[in-house]
């Protein structure tokens, strides 16, 4: 079995119009071929704190990234951190916060676009900081990556379905059609990922309300779906509300390597046991 791993974050998605757009996974879920649970994301419902909530499995009160102008470097490891200490190769196609996250604060326009280091946390990366970059186009620079440089770990985080909720609010045919361009895209994919037996995860930092915002504590800013594929996880649909702060340990554990100290202990429902080989 392999240990590689693609996390996909489709930003802004929140739960109750990511399981209806999204046909062809949940074609996978009906099929008994995914999970799928509900998680519950950390506050504030905010992008930059919830990117290191799902990378680094700790909350803002610890990790102190409290907003999106918290412009500098994690205090925390992240699973890039994870895996490149464990000897592993990584790569994301990503919003340019991520790298300035976890490789250099502030972003260079220029340096920072395309970055190969394998001994940065982040080893391999393609960054945009357009909002409006197209979906389709950080799908396949990950895809590109992940065919060139075979990562054990790929992060992949497009952002349209959050600029369509912003400007347009929940409710919209603009935020679902986005939703829809997301599935079909990963459609297209998602075959190819699941014959080469790589673990899948499919979620959103945080949600969108009616009227184009998030940041609070309502519902639809929170609740996000979690899409797993994997044979470590019994297929089905799950009725336990995940913590976000589970993601980045249950990111560990299909990777097989250790979580960090930080990272709470919680086991997945459906999870397997002796799951770890």
């Amino acid at each position: 079995m392999l240990n590689k791993v693609i996390t996909i974050v489709v930003d802004g998605m929140r739960y109750d119009k990511g399981i209806e757009a999204l046909g062809f996974i949940q074609h996978l879920v009906e099929t008994n071929q995914a999970a799928l649970y509900k998680v519950k994301s950390e506050l504030p419902s905010l992008s930059r704190p919830l990117y290191e909530v799902l990378l680094t499995g700790t909350p803002a009160s610890m990790n102190g990234i409290t907003s999106n102008l918290a412009v500098r470097l994690s205090s925390q490891k992240s699973i890039f951190h994870l895996t490149q200490e464990n000897g592993l190769r990584n790569a994301t196609a990503s919003y340019y916060w991520v790298s300035e996250l976890y490789n250099r604060a502030p972003f260079n326009y220029i340096e920072d676009r395309h970055q190969h280091d394998e001994s940065k946390p982040i080893q391999h990366g393609s960054f945009y900081w357009d909002d409006d970059y197209p979906d389709s186009h950080v799908i396949m620079d990950a895809e590109a990556l992940r065919k060139k440089y075979d990562p054990h770990f790929l992060y992949i985080h497009p952002m349209g379905v959050d600029v369509k909720g912003e400007n347009f609010g929940s409710e919209s045919k603009e935020y679902r059609e986005q939703i829809l361009k997301v599935a079909s895209l990963l459609a297209q994919l998602l075959p190819t990922w699941i014959s080469e037996g790589y673990h899948i995860l499919i979620t959103s930092d945080h949600g969108m309300s009616e009227t184009g915002n998030h940041g609070g504590i309502t519902d639809g800013e929170r609740d996000v779906p979690l899409f797993v594929i994997s044979p470590k996880v019994e297929p089905g649909v799950y009725s336990e509300v995940v913590p976000q702060l589970a993601i980045a340990p249950l990111m560990c554990e299909l990777l097989n390597i250790e979580p960090s100290n930080k990272m709470i202990s919680y086991r997945l429902p459906g999870l397997k046991e002796n799951s770890i080989v």
